[in-house]
């Protein structure tokens, strides 16, 4: 079974409150961005193996390898071979490993008919990272907590052009978090975003953007340029380093 595991954007990111678990509440809108993919295979097998190309991943265990054993602990499903054809940008903000990671849990589900719904498949995608949840249901949310909590919003960007601007930079989630200074904002992400997104700009923003462009000024020039371009709104997507710019088509 071959599918096509898709990049995300971050519509505005708000850090709210450090947590006593160490990690961080949020409230972001996360985009789904399907033109932007990776290529995942996954086939019955006699043993398990997994094999990578495309774009160089770090070597040590990878998240479809962990999504498998997951399900593997609880089902005791039979061996895969799994290939993934890397093309997303890593560490860039895109979410790609959290989406090969879910796409894994979707894709096992329907190869052993294991008959998982999609809560019980968040749950399981929870347990690989913040971001894997949306990645089950792969439509626009609002992400609250550290990425349990969704919400659908009806937003639909098909009649614009979303392009990304990859300047080959990997920001770890560690450093970009060691700049931020949690703060709860004057307007929430849900209600910019109900505005025409014309009236976005100034208001819709990204918290990692003042620290991380602090580091690596050409991010902010980036950001610029695509303005200059004519771009509607354009943001740093997630921790970053994708700036993306929304256009007319």
């Amino acid at each position: 079974m071959i599918v096509y595991p898709n990049a995300k954007i971050n519509l505005g990111l708000n850090v709210l409150r450090k947590r006593k678990d160490g990690y961080h509440d949020i409230s972001s809108v996360f985009y789904p961005v399907k033109e932007c993919v990776d290529i995942l295979e996954i086939v019955k097998s006699e043993k398990f193996e997994f094999t990578k190309s495309g774009i160089e991943i770090p070597d040590g265990e990878n998240l479809c390898e962990k999504a498998w054993r997951l399900l593997d602990a609880d089902f005791g499903i039979e061996n895969v071979k799994i290939h993934l054809h890397k093309q997303i940008a890593i560490g860039a903000g895109l979410g790609g490993g959290s989406a090969d990671a879910s796409f894994t849990l979707k894709v096992l589900d329907d190869l052993f008919d294991l008959n998982l719904n999609n809560k019980e498949l968040e749950k399981y995608a929870l347990r690989l990272g913040a971001d894997c949840p949306f990645f089950i249901d792969n439509t626009p949310k609002l992400v609250e907590g550290i990425g349990e909590k969704m919400t659908s919003i009806d937003l639909d960007l098909s009649n614009y052009e979303i392009r990304l601007v990859n300047p080959d930079i990997h920001i770890s989630t560690k450093q970009a978090y060691s700049g931020i200074v949690p703060k709860t904002p004057v307007l929430p992400v849900e209600k910019i975003i109900e505005l025409p997104i014309i009236e976005w700009k100034g208001k819709l923003k990204n918290d990692f953007e003042e620290s991380i462009f602090e580091k690596h000024l050409q991010l902010e020039g980036i950001k610029d340029e695509l303005y200059k371009q004519g771009s509607i709104y354009s943001s740093m997507s997630g921790s970053g380093s994708i700036v993306f710019g929304i256009f007319e088509k």
